[in-house]
């Protein structure tokens, strides 16, 4: 296993990794999708994750077509920065002492915005050589590079210090991997009472299986969504108490249906997500647990 410097970036080969985990880098090393850049080029802030909360849907009804997508681009910006933002608010309290994780990290925009909301340091790591590449170039146009550092690492074995973090986070990452080895990395990072907060789809075991929809959501990203309960159970087998548990479901609905009418954006997964919502079989969930 490579392990870059713990200061800059890492360019460095991926650590050891399974032939999945290597199908799931040569992905996003190639992924240039518009609703992950188009966004973030509005103030270089970078998510690849979804948004919440309700719409401004009067976008719709802008006349002048060049006007019409600057404004569906920036409204969309605005509910996934909200969804960055309530992660970041059930970290704390945190201080510019503390140091956080960002696991499976993408562009880097979560530990941007930790840092801004908080000062303190982060560590972001990502299986793409090229997204850390990209966020590590994003923190030293934004000066904190000495603060906010990215890794080309597998999050299931960062190699990062252990009990060394306050706080730790999966943004709509957990899916690409094994959940039990994922939270005992984090609560090997973690230090007692460090807090973990994810926000993730999955599906609903009350429905039953995994329903079309998920199973579409699935070869869509070539990830593997988890069962609701598959959280909560591996959380308890690594020392993962929760502590709040928040349904989302209902707040990511309109983030989605404006994403529908965005032509420029449309990834043609927006209307599964949709009905994967509303016929019960996938859900939206924020956990923050504590380390124990």
């Amino acid at each position: 296993m490579t392990i870059a410097p713990e200061a800059g970036t890492t360019t460095a080969p991926v650590p050891s990794q399974s032939t999945y985990q290597t199908r799931v880098a040569d992905y996003w090393n190639a992924e240039e999708n518009p609703v992950n850049l188009e966004l973030g080029k509005i103030d270089d802030l970078y998510h690849h994750h979804y948004g919440i909360g309700e719409a401004d849907r009067s976008v719709l009804d802008e006349p002048d077509p060049v006007r019409r997508r600057q404004r569906l681009t920036a409204e969309l910006h605005r509910l996934e920065h909200a969804q960055a933002e309530l992660l970041a608010d059930r970290l704390g309290p945190l201080t510019p002492g503390d140091r956080v994780f960002d696991a499976g990290c993408g562009r880097g925009g979560g530990s941007v915005v930790a840092h801004l909301r908080y000062g303190c340091e982060a560590d972001g790591v990502t299986i793409s050589a090229k997204q850390a590449e990209f966020a590590g170039e994003q923190a030293r146009k934004r000066g904190i590079d000495d603060r906010v550092r990215y890794h080309c690492r597998n999050m299931l074995d960062t190699g990062l210090p252990s009990g060394a973090f306050a706080a730790s986070w999966n943004n709509e990452s957990t899916m690409y991997v094994e959940l039990d080895l994922l939270f005992a990395e984090h609560a090997r990072l973690l230090r007692r009472g460090g807090r973990y907060v994810v926000i993730t789809g999955c599906y609903n075991d009350t429905y039953g299986r995994a329903s079309r929809e998920v199973s579409l959501i699935n070869a869509h990203y070539i990830c593997d969504i988890h069962p609701r309960s598959a959280y909560f159970r591996a959380m308890a087998r690594n020392r993962l108490v929760p502590v709040q548990v928040q349904d989302l479901t209902e707040a990511a609905l309109p983030y989605w249906e404006l994403r529908r009418e965005a032509d420029h954006l449309v990834t043609g997964i927006e209307d599964t997500f949709l009905n994967a919502y509303r016929n019960g079989s996938f859900q939206y969930l924020l956990i923050a647990a504590d380390r124990v």
